[in-house]
């Protein structure tokens, strides 16, 4: 059977100097299947404009290759290109109206683009005649639709609802990024569609020599919305602002494009004087400059609500930075033993934990002690798990 892998996500973000963490995934999907399937795979879209079809390979190739460089070096390049600056490209990458083969297929599809359209996807699935294998990212939209847009519950129903219709009808399986979201949507899918769990893996930051700072420092590395929960971080800073000299205040580096529903974190970051000096908001970070705050850093703080996994715990665990943060499940399946795990409501917790580790205390001691034995997930672990999905698949 062929295998095509959907990056119908990469080309929309075309426009777009830095990656959000789907878009990681869905590059590591492109990378991990060509490397297991070489000529055999290939890539197909519904592009910007509409249409769905074969992506040409060589413009495909190419594009993978300049947004892995976009991602890794533009550190002044705008947050979003203009468009008529992309115009040629997006013009290169217009799938093909060539018949697709008659052989069958598995179709693996990485991210949430265009599942909100269930009619698009199942003519997909029979135009191609494929078996559909989808990564299913979290639920959390529907478990917590207080942290989503507005629309975002209804939008999100429609999605597993698409995934569970073209799993169903296609005989095909869902894989997972943790056994929390696994469980998260069993109840969405037919009974019998296969759930493989298969951890991301956590993404290789270039080697970078620690970020100086006069002031040990924290990082907070997410999109900021309201369920990452960066209001208690924020106020906990101006806490410390207000009470101890301003030469004992850690610094906070907020790292994450600004997401929805985030009005009143945004009032402190741009309004509240007593973090002026103490907390740094990047929007946009280079791997390599996100490579060296993540190094130098005391810690990645990271309190929130709800995740489906845990991608920032494992990049600072990767390079050998302890981690403070919450004690959820999807959270605990990426750090084991090695986090210090608090409630993400425990605001004295939180002010206990960070002081430590500002002046690398006991609890920081003891996390840098257990770190050497944490297992570090890698994509070729979590792509063995998506090649054996699809050869079962194949031999159904």
């Amino acid at each position: 059977m062929t295998v095509i892998l959907d990056i119908s996500r990469l080309i929309s973000r075309l426009r777009y100097s830095t990656p959000s963490g789907v878009d990681r995934v869905e590059m590591a999907y492109a990378r991990g299947l060509l490397e297991h399937y070489g000529e055999a795979l290939a890539f197909a879209a519904v592009h910007p404009a509409g249409r769905y079809g074969r992506v040409p390979r060589k413009a495909a190739l190419a594009y993978l290759d300049e947004l892995e460089r976009r991602w890794a070096s533009e550190a002044d390049a705008p947050r979003q290109r203009s468009l008529p600056s992309v115009m040629p490209q997006l013009a290169g990458l217009l799938p093909t109206g060539r018949a697709i083969g008659s052989a069958p297929a598995i179709y693996v599809q990485a991210s949430p683009h265009h599942l909100t359209n269930a009619g698009k996807v199942l003519r997909i699935l029979s135009r191609e005649r494929a078996k559909f294998l989808c990564l299913v990212h979290d639920l959390i939209p529907i478990e917590f639709p207080e942290y989503a847009r507005p629309s975002g519950a209804a939008l999100h129903r429609r999605r597993m609802e698409t995934v569970a219709q073209a799993c169903g009808e296609s005989g095909g399986a869902a894989i997972v990024n943790s056994a929390a979201t696994g469980r998260a949507l069993q109840p969405w899918l037919r009974p019998g569609t296969p759930i493989h769990v298969a951890l991301l893996g956590t993404e290789t930051l270039p080697p970078a020599p620690p970020e100086p700072s006069e002031r040990p420092y924290f990082v907070c590395l997410g999109t900021i919305e309201p369920r990452k929960n960066h209001l208690l971080l924020l106020n906990l800073w101006r806490h410390l602002a207000e009470t101890l000299p301003a030469a004992e205040v850690p610094r906070l580096i907020v790292i994450g494009r600004r997401g929805w529903e985030n009005e009143q974190i945004v009032d402190m970051l741009e309004r509240c004087p007593a973090l002026v000096g103490h907390v740094e908001e990047l929007g946009g970070c280079p791997d390599a400059r996100l490579s060296a705050l993540l190094r130098g850093a005391r810690a990645l703080v990271m309190p929130s609500f709800a995740e489906g996994y845990g991608m920032p715990v494992a990049e600072a665990l990767s390079v050998g930075t302890p981690v403070i943060c919450s004690d959820i499940a999807a959270l605990r399946e990426v750090g084991g033993t090695v986090p210090d795990y608090l409630d993400p409501l425990d605001g004295p917790g939180w002010k206990t934990a960070i002081l430590d580790h500002a002046a690398r205390g006991e609890r920081h001691r003891a996390q840098m002690a257990r770190l050497p034995g944490w297992h570090n997930p890698s994509w070729a672990e979590h792509m063995a798990i998506v090649t054996r999905a699809i050869k079962a698949l194949q031999a159904k």
